[in-house]
């Protein structure tokens, strides 16, 4: 067993970890089922500070909300002109990277299957190198979990996972991403838990464009569907649900990179989205949420965690939902910096941002989420959820859950 404060034959802490993973699974299905799936405040010197962004909803020119067509023209950006396509203008003195700067109004019809299936993977490896450099903190390497494949409807099993799709200076990409819970608008919720990586760039850049989260994505797993001719319904089975703001702390804003750097503990996101078409709330919708569970227990308390997302770079191809279910261990790139959770898990690049889930009290919880990994995909490391990401979620529900 990796975990801290485990003893005992590793056999004997498989069996362990192997009745609790199950338990782990049944909790998320019945969440999913018993549903019925068919701008804003400025960081403050806590670290992983919550920061936020918002525009106005109350109309405007192009169909983009006023407020925010207002925040484009303080940018000097046309809002018909990003509308036809500016947004592919990737200027480095153009790119908007601090925290009130968020912008992303609604592209009608851009995010089509085609141009889902272009999308590449949105990968943050660490070197061996990096790896080892707190090896004094970090418990031993894990062995690696071979992930398996989430049964099929997604809706049935799994309908509050799903993929963020964005545009990057690289072109399109995409994440993975959860439905939770809005504690300030019970079974209203609009919010989606992922990885701070999946919309801003970090101390390199700023952020990504055309924010899309897509639940239950390609709910039938038809793995060897042509794009091109696939059924739209079968690949956003609830449609797509655009960003209208955005949260992630002030650390990973400054500090974050491809490879993790001082900001991967604070690899976290909130998005509040709205939907491309309709009127009910995301939560109404898919039929499914999960709490977030802010009290970031160490691995030795937190028994088995499952990660959920879409693996993208080979050997998968992004199309199918995987899970990796494993006892966590410590990791941490550097003795002053805080830990994460490490498990053992194989799903690669586009599986960034998909939720860690524990059982607590009986609930299927959201207490983590995918942010790097090696090279050689043998595990995932996560941050935990602590009072700052708390305080990120409230400001975001408070401020923007209820609109």
């Amino acid at each position: 067993m990796r975990s801290t404060g485990t003893s005992g034959p590793r056999g004997r802490g498989r069996r362990r970890t192997v009745l609790a993973a199950t338990g782990l699974v049944a909790a998320l299905a019945l969440t999913a089922t018993a549903c019925g799936g068919s701008g804003g405040s400025e960081a403050n010197d806590r670290p992983g500070a919550a920061t936020s962004q918002a525009a106005d909803r109350d109309g405007g020119e192009a169909g983009v909300p006023a407020g925010l067509a207002d925040r484009l023209e303080e940018h000097g950006i046309d809002v018909d002109r990003w509308k036809d396509g500016a947004w592919k203008d990737w200027d480095r003195d153009k790119w908007l990277s601090e925290a009130q700067d968020f912008v992303n109004p609604v592209v009608e019809g851009l995010w089509e299957p085609e141009r889902m299936s272009s999308a590449e993977e949105a990968d943050k490896t660490v070197t061996t190198k990096d790896a080892s450099a707190a090896r004094g903190v970090s418990d031993p390497e894990p062995a690696p979990v071979r992930a398996e494949a989430e049964k099929t409807p997604y809706h049935e099993h799994a309908a509050p996972v799903g993929k963020v799709f964005f545009d990057s200076p690289q072109g399109p990409a995409v994440c993975s991403g959860t439905v939770i819970k809005d504690v300030n608008h019970p079974g209203r919720s609009n919010l989606v838990w992922t990885a701070g990586h999946c919309v801003h760039a970090g101390g390199d850049g700023g952020w990504y464009r055309n924010i899309v989260f897509v639940p239950a994505y390609n709910d039938l797993g038809t793995s060897e569907a042509d794009p091109a001719t696939a059924n739209a319904h079968e690949i956003a089975p609830y449609g797509n649900w655009w960003a209208d703001w955005a949260s992630t702390p002030g650390r990973w804003i400054q500090g974050g990179s491809r490879s993790g750097g001082d900001g991967a503990p604070y690899d976290y996101a909130v998005l509040h989205v709205k939907p491309e078409q309709g009127s009910k709330s995301l939560e109404e919708t898919v039929g499914a949420a999960l709490d977030v569970d802010f009290s970031a227990p160490s691995p030795a308390e937190s028994g088995s965690m499952g990660a959920w997302g879409y693996p993208a770079a080979p050997p998968y191809n992004g199309l199918r939902m995987f899970k990796c279910l494993d006892s966590p261990g410590r990791f941490s790139l550097s003795s002053d910096l805080p830990t994460m959770y490490r498990i053992g898990c194989t799903m690669t690049g586009g599986s960034s941002g998909g939720g860690w889930f524990r059982v607590l009290n009986g609930r299927t919880v959201l207490v983590s989420n995918t942010s790097i990994g090696p090279t050689d995909n043998t595990w995932l490391a996560g941050p935990q959820l602590g009072e700052d990401a708390e305080a990120l979620y409230q400001d975001m529900s408070r401020t923007h859950g209820g609109r």
